[in-house]
């Protein structure tokens, strides 16, 4: 009987060590796995510089696919990179005017999204910017049906006297922006499709969720503005005949989506934008022709000062590219219950 008792306990002991054991492996071995997992997905970025900034992280077959914007930066995908406990790093793709060199370190610290973006200047000096980020729920993967979408009355934007309900993005900037015979006007020396520019964009100091947007916009002939929706989407503004078409032309979300036909006119008419934006989705009437029709938009696209899509954003208007003239601004809310 003691013999048996004896083995009972050893038993007994083995199975408390293995069953120690085995939590012990459990509690270990998903760590970096689980951190890996919650990498995965979309997100909205605030960097300590304030940079407007945005990053998507997937894995396909093993490989790590990074997409990443700090401002008006390339997306990528991003190269060289690699995950080791845990965390990931790359390099950011950059233009080939670029003098440094960017590398970013993410990872999960206590379940908050932890990065560093390292930066190495020309001379081999290293600067460190940390963020955080908020994860962003995907896209609904089913368009709206906008036949059961309410709108609200329709606000006017501009009151055509002067910049009452605007402030300049950048305040730091030249201001070119004034109100002239009614027009919202842009004047600035400028001719160049280069990415930023001595002037200051424009925003709304109102800040919206889905909307309908009517605003009509006179561009010259190779010129260049942007209509940004919430501050993360832009309709581009330029004229039909631009060398910039496609996803980059008239009609379009900048590098998003591309309209289906080119409804533009040519530069140095008015035109006009009837846009829709509900639940990630965006439909544009370019000149009463639908050029876009319910189209999901994945990310914010370049320039977007604004990069989280579950909070209300401003109008925002490009001024630091060219000249350009906006009337007849109006906007009509989504009525969420009416829904």
């Amino acid at each position: 009987v003691s013999a048996v008792i004896s083995n009972t306990k050893h038993l007994h002991t083995a199975a408390q060590v293995i069953a120690q054991n085995t939590m012990l492996f459990l509690w270990l071995a998903p760590v970096s796995a689980l951190a890996c997992d919650e990498l995965i997905g979309d997100w909205s970025l605030q960097l300590r510089s304030g940079t407007p900034a945005w990053m998507s992280i997937n894995q396909t077959e093993g490989r790590w696919d990074v997409k990443m914007r700090l401002y008006v930066g390339s997306d990528g995908p991003h190269s060289n990179v690699t995950m080791t406990d845990g965390r990931l790093t790359f390099k950011l793709r950059q233009n080939k005017k670029a003098t440094d060199s960017k590398t970013v370190d993410v990872g999960m610290r206590n379940g908050v999204l932890d990065e560093v973006v390292c930066t190495t200047s020309q001379d081999g000096a290293v600067h460190n910017d940390s963020f955080t980020g908020r994860k962003i729920p995907p896209v609904p993967a089913a368009p709206p049906d906008l036949s059961k979408v309410r709108f609200g009355l329709p606000i006017a934007l501009l009151n055509g006297r002067d910049l009452t309900g605007w402030k300049p993005y950048e305040p730091d900037k030249k201001m070119g922006w004034s109100v002239q015979d009614g027009d919202l006007v842009n004047t600035t020396p400028k001719t160049d499709f280069s990415a930023t520019g001595a002037f200051a964009n424009l925003c709304t100091n109102a800040v919206f969720e889905d909307f309908w947007l009517h605003v009509e916009f006179n561009i010259g002939e190779a010129r260049n503005s942007g209509i940004y929706l919430r501050g993360m989407y832009e309709a581009q503004v330029v004229d039909r005949d631009s060398r910039m078409q496609g996803k980059q032309g008239v009609g379009a979300i900048f590098g998003r989506i591309e309209p289906t036909r080119n409804a533009g006119k040519e530069g140095g008419v008015w035109q006009t934008y009837d846009i829709t934006l509900v639940d990630r989705h965006i439909t544009v009437v370019l000149n009463g022709e639908k050029v876009i029709d319910n189209q999901p938009v994945s990310g914010p696209t370049a320039g977007a000062v604004f990069t989280n899509p579950t909070k209300p954003g401003p109008i925002y208007l490009q001024g630091d590219h060219t000249s350009v003239k906006y009337r007849n601004i109006y906007l009509a809310p989504v009525i969420k219950n009416e829904m």
